[in-house]
């Protein structure tokens, strides 16, 4: 791998694992739903140029129906649910539990497609449930609303991994580039009636601004301009690291601009559902040598 190939993966799990940070510090400001939805306005609002084309504003028009599935499932929700979840949960555990998105979308694929599912993907599965109870007890003690945030963060990589799935069946062979931005178009429109409907009376900070911006330009439009052009270099095997990054960026945004606690709890938690992410995507998988192996290597 190239260095500027690595240098694009952090620079990802730095900006995905930065988006919890700056909900943190908008979501008080604006509220969940004006902020999901500045988000989702002000990425369509950038991506929007890409669109301008003949031929994929036809490939648009031809997938519209699966791609606003996709802008539901895949950001408009997500979006609200993490967002909420920020008012109550700090930035590191918010974006631990959006580590499990690969967990969950071996389990949705699992359950919905009867993709095989082995003994050490289904241990990993077990681990990453067991790392989220192991927070989940630590978080109860903060009061309901942590345990309603907690269920909010679930429920959003619940719809990130449904989306894994939903996008490879329905939208397999329509541009990436087409499916991305028409989905944030859509996103858009979805949360534009709740954000003017739940907009705040107190005009919000500059902070806020300044995060709703982070949120909509930085982790969300030059995030994914960078995702499609490093996978087209570095391969979807390879990508499957920034899962990993997340977490990691987050709980250190967390750290050093909030000032968030770290606890012995927050990081065994981490630590086992990376482990059963590892397992259930097959990153981290025994090696059994074959006879014939062993003859080749000798």
């Amino acid at each position: 791998m190239k260095k500027i190939d690595l240098a694009v993966l952090l620079s990802l799990g730095a900006l995905w694992g930065g988006s919890f940070l700056f909900m943190r510090l908008g979501a008080g400001a604006f509220g969940a739903l004006p902020l999901a939805g500045l988000r989702a306005i002000g990425a369509a609002l950038c991506f929007l140029p890409l669109l301008a084309s003949r031929p994929r504003l036809a490939e648009w028009r031809r997938h519209w129906k699966p791609i606003a599935v996709v802008g539901l499932t895949n950001s408009a929700l997500p979006f609200a649910l993490f967002t909420f979840a920020t008012h109550s949960l700090t930035a590191g555990t918010a974006s631990i539990i959006d580590g499990m998105t690969p967990m969950f979308a071996a389990l949705i694929g699992w359950l919905w497609l009867g993709q095989r599912l082995d003994a050490w993907r289904g241990a990993g599965l077990l681990a990453g449930f067991a790392g989220v109870l192991w927070l989940a007890e630590g978080s109860l003690g903060l009061g309901p609303a942590a345990g309603l945030a907690l269920l909010a963060c679930i429920a959003a990589t619940v719809l990130y991994g449904y989306a894994v799935h939903y996008t490879r069946l329905r939208l397999d062979g329509v541009t990436p580039l087409v499916v991305t931005v028409g989905s944030h178009m859509v996103a858009a429109l979805a949360l534009l009636p709740t954000t003017l409907l739940a907009w705040p009376e107190r005009s919000p900070p500059l902070q806020a601004w300044l995060a709703a911006a982070g949120l909509a330009v930085l982790c969300t439009a030059l995030a994914y301009v960078l995702f499609f052009w490093v996978l087209a270099r570095v391969g979807a095997v390879r990508i499957m690291v920034i899962p990993y990054l997340i977490p990691a960026f987050g709980v250190l945004w967390g750290v050093l601009l909030l000032g968030e606690p770290v606890s012995l709890r927050m990081l065994g938690g981490c630590a086992v559902i990376l482990l059963g992410t590892a397992l259930t995507t097959g990153l981290i998988r025994p090696r059994r040598a074959s006879p014939r192996l062993a003859v080749e290597e000798a």
